[in-house]
């Protein structure tokens, strides 16, 4: 198997066997579906397009958006003329989707799915593509044992994962020192580590390819960043609503302090850059 990236540390954090996945998977579905990820997930599009270029995608594949949010990676392959179908869990994200694609005057399948069990054939798509999506499901060697599933042999992958090492994987961990996930639950940073997606992926991979990127999170000011993000993303905007006035108070303080040490924009602006690991997978 070929690989190629810059090294990517392990972070592996064990599953309990005791762990309530199905309990797990519908407090996260409340999670994303809380806010509106849509207003951050536009700004997100870049990374769709970067994407649909890494795997190659060519006109007339068939393609599978999979927890495809408000449809970045979507909109990227129905630019390029793909036969597209777009998928998630959270049916107000796709109805976000849906009106992004009218408006371009994009033909799109869109449909309710989760990850972890696709209602696909063997072998349906030629192409699967995940922007930040697949990486939450907390039931990681299904969900992808799904994404090889429904993928033909020969067939590509491409995912975009935060890392561990970035600013989001960074956020992740503020937030956790206050708000702790569920007991048991492997880290989704795990996508965003080549070691741990060899192992997922590896047996059903005839090729890997890991490339770390940076996302520019672009925003007024720190102040900016935190009311965008308390208000519209699900992970942050639950944990402010978990907390006491005095607990919000102290993430509200680690927050000012994370982005005012990752912030290279100057002090008249927020630029955060957030690292992430585009992935492209080649089915045996």
């Amino acid at each position: 198997m070929n690989t190629a990236t810059a090294g990517c540390p392990a972070s592996v954090v064990a599953v309990s066997p005791q762990a309530d996945l199905a309990a797990i998977k519908a407090r996260q579905q409340a999670t994303w579906a809380s806010g509106d990820f849509a207003v951050i997930g536009t700004t997100l599009q870049i990374v769709g397009e970067l994407l649909a270029e890494a795997v190659d995608l060519r006109a007339g594949e068939r393609v599978l958006d999979v927890a495809a949010g408000n449809g970045n990676a979507t909109l990227a392959a129905a630019r390029r003329f793909a036969e597209v179908t777009s998928t998630d869990y959270v049916p107000h994200l796709l109805d976000k989707a849906a009106a992004r694609a009218r408006a371009e005057g994009l033909a799109v399948e869109f449909q309710v799915a989760d990850a972890e069990n696709l209602p696909f054939a063997d072998g349906s798509f030629d192409v699967a593509l995940s922007t930040f999506g697949v990486m939450f499901a907390p039931d990681q060697p299904r969900t992808a044992a799904e994404l090889l599933r429904v993928v033909r042999h020969g067939g590509r992958i491409g995912l975009a994962n935060w890392t561990p090492e970035g600013f989001i994987g960074e956020l992740f961990r503020v937030i956790g020192a206050h708000v702790p996930p569920p007991a048991g639950l492997r880290s989704p940073l795990r996508w965003g580590d080549e070691a741990a997606l060899v192992e997922l992926f590896g047996p059903q991979a005839a090729d890997i390819r890991c490339t770390r990127k940076l996302f520019n999170f672009r925003y007024r000011s720190a102040a900016h960043w935190i009311e965008i993000f308390r208000t519209y993303y699900g992970p942050t905007h639950k944990a402010f609503a978990a907390l006491d006035a005095a607990g919000q108070a102290a993430l509200h303080a680690d927050l000012e302090r994370l982005l005012a040490a990752r912030n290279v924009g100057g002090a008249d602006s927020l630029v955060v850059p957030g690292e992430y690991l585009e992935v492209v997978i080649t089915r045996r």
